[in-house]
């Protein structure tokens, strides 16, 4: 058995013995308080941690026939006030425009309010309820995407779930939704789960629905490692607020961040799921064993413990479950020449490229000094670069200059808020922390910024990104 099936099966095993670990410290009146998501969301407003706007709520079928449906703005989510796993809620992205009181879902598919009203009705008769128990259907505001995280998730926002205990932060994933989940940030539902370290906030391992690892997003390469949380300290220190305002021994705080609001708290749990194990490749229980008898007076302190208790310390875990390094975003990297020159620079680690490229000079230096001469005699003025022209204006330079331009082995089309610019891409040989790579490298003028090479993610297979 693999190493990775071995700490899969260990951390499913220990999850019985965590619900019995967990239980016992969420008292009644404190888990009532998080099952009620309008009752949650007074008493975080009142402790100052913002949340979604509440829009309106229906409570009764007298109150659904008499429903104002132009009431509503274009965009909004839907939920039971009881709801759970993610079960009943429905979110809207625009309204169908010259048709009354319709709207357009994440999928593209339409709701009327005859649809919803049939929707709102098995809301209150508690379909979507903990213990199918009447229920209060409720329309909040849609939060808006972080450009940071539009390339990873679909349609909807993602969010954080942090796990609290005794005041301290002990284990956090991002979730990121997906065209399974229809948009929604619950993994139940097929939402994307990726482990994050507690004290950089920036992602590690990821897990796809209820328990297949994943490396990049499906039908992309965009790795899902090395991914930057914002605001990651203020984040940690609202979930334990929440959780001194819930009173909650156990908590699963859910926070987002919105494109003009910032952080906003969407929901306290009393009883989250233990995928967050999964996506982290660590137990839970060995976590909470190490802060259950700790002292904390104050959120600021625990925030601190947690980031140093469980940060960085699984590197070697993840190294070894995973099979790769882990690396910064800053590394040194040794360059071999056409002669066999080597040659050390310091190289910016960028998943957001994906492509790797280097600077014209080290280029030259490394023997390609030709390769370039020769490209920039090329007139690219005639030549009608678009994104839709890419393949087209690729074929034709490789067909016209390839058997005049030594070394030249492919052409690189990089369009930015600027314009579009062609370079020359070669075969170049690195080692990055003392792995061999042979890279489809393009050259690029880079003699203004700070780093000689960007190693984008085409190049980083064998590596996980950690923030420092």
């Amino acid at each position: 058995m693999t190493s990775f099936f071995k700490a899969r099966r260990n951390i499913l095993g220990m999850n019985a013995r965590n619900l019995r670990f967990i239980r016992p410290n969420n008292l009644r009146r404190a888990r009532l308080l998080a099952d009620d998501k309008l009752l949650s969301k007074k008493f975080l407003e009142k402790a100052e941690l913002p949340v979604p706007n509440l829009l309106a709520k229906i409570s009764d079928f007298e109150e659904l026939e008499n429903f104002n449906w132009d009431s509503l703005p274009e965009s909004w989510v839907l939920k039971p006030n009881r709801g759970f796993g993610g079960e009943g809620i429905l979110i809207v992205y625009g309204k169908k425009k010259n048709v009354g009181n319709t709207w357009i879902k994440a999928d593209g598919s339409l709701v009327t309010a005859e649809d919803l009203k049939t929707h709102i009705r098995n809301i209150i008769d508690g379909s979507f309820s903990l213990a199918g128990v009447p229920d209060v259907a409720f329309f909040e505001e849609r939060l808006k995407i972080l450009k940071l995280f539009k390339p990873y998730a679909y349609k909807g926002v993602p969010d954080i779930r942090i796990i609290v205990y005794n005041k301290v932060p002990v284990i956090a994933m991002l979730r990121l939704p997906t065209r399974e989940s229809d948009g929604k940030a619950n993994l139940q539902q097929g939402a994307i789960g990726v482990g994050i370290d507690m004290a950089t906030g920036v992602t590690t391992t990821a897990v796809f629905g209820k328990g297949k690892m994943i490396e990049y997003i499906p039908g992309t390469r965009l790795l899902l490692s090395g991914i930057k949380i914002p605001h990651w300290k203020d984040i940690l220190l609202m979930a334990v607020r929440a959780q001194e305002v819930s009173r909650l021994g156990f908590l699963g705080a859910d926070i987002a961040i919105d494109r003009d609001k910032g952080t906003v708290f969407l929901e306290l749990n009393a009883r989250p799921g233990l995928s967050i194990q999964i996506a982290n490749m660590d137990g839970l229980l060995g976590r909470l064993r190490r802060v259950e008898d700790l002292k904390i007076k104050t959120a600021e302190k625990g925030v601190s413990v947690g980031m140093n208790l469980f940060g960085g310390e699984i590197e070697e875990e993840i190294e070894d479950i995973s099979g790769k390094k882990i690396i910064g975003t800053v590394e040194k990297v040794k360059l071999i020449g056409k002669d066999g020159k080597e040659i050390e620079v310091e190289a910016k680690i960028d998943t957001g490229a994906y492509s790797t490229s280097i600077d014209a000079n080290l280029a030259a230096s490394l023997g390609f000094g030709e390769t370039l001469e020769k490209f920039s005699q090329i007139d690219f003025s005639t030549s009608e670069v678009t994104p839709e022209k890419e393949l087209e204006t690729k074929k034709k330079i490789l067909e016209g200059y390839k058997d005049e331009i030594p070394d030249l082995t492919d052409v690189a089309v990089i369009f930015s808020a600027s314009g579009s610019s062609i370079r020359p891409v070669v075969n170049l040989e690195f080692i990055l922390d003392e792995k061999k790579i042979l890279s489809k490298t393009n050259i690029v003028e880079r003699s203004d910024l700070k780093y000689p090479m960007i190693i984008g993610r085409r190049d980083l297979k064998k590596f996980l990104i950690e923030v420092k």
